[in-house]
């Protein structure tokens, strides 16, 4: 978990992992390495109403509320967008609601994600951010005191 890193601070980290790769297929291949480690989820998650709307491949998303932070889990058929995925949990979760929903995530565009997905993929990458904002705007809302 990164508890005590920043989401900025996490996508930083990110970005200077994907500097060190000079070509595509090399970034692809370690994109596809990230989704095989993401831990797989459990069959009783997979069910319609967690399914990421707008992903042309199937993504089931879930989240969890504990002590003020915000933890995602989630698997997809595709394994690109498994990798993607994995990428946007490990931004993102163990954070609070309120870094989420604020979260600019522009690692996406300086890893140079967006420009090299296929429009289709691209569109998901946007859906599974929204969902996991939504998800966050959902607990921040909840818990307000």
């Amino acid at each position: 978990m990164n508890e005590d890193k920043t989401i900025a601070e996490i996508e930083n980290e990110i970005v200077e992992e994907f500097s060190l790769f000079d070509s595509w297929d090399d970034k692809y291949e370690y994109i596809i390495d990230l989704g095989k480690k993401l831990s797989p989820l459990e069959d009783q998650y997979k069910k319609e109403e967690n399914r990421v709307r707008g992903c042309q491949s199937t993504v089931w998303l879930v989240a969890d509320y504990s002590d003020g932070k915000v933890l995602y889990k989630a698997e997809s058929d595709a394994i690109i967008v498994k990798g993607l995925i994995s990428m946007l949990i490990r931004v993102l979760t163990g954070q609070t609601p309120d870094a989420i929903v604020n979260a600019r995530l522009n690692f996406i565009n300086e890893i140079g994600m967006i420009s090299h997905l296929a429009q289709t993929r691209s569109n998901g990458l946007l859906a599974m951010v929204k969902q996991m904002k939504n998800y966050a705007l959902a607990y921040k809302l909840k818990h307000a005191s």
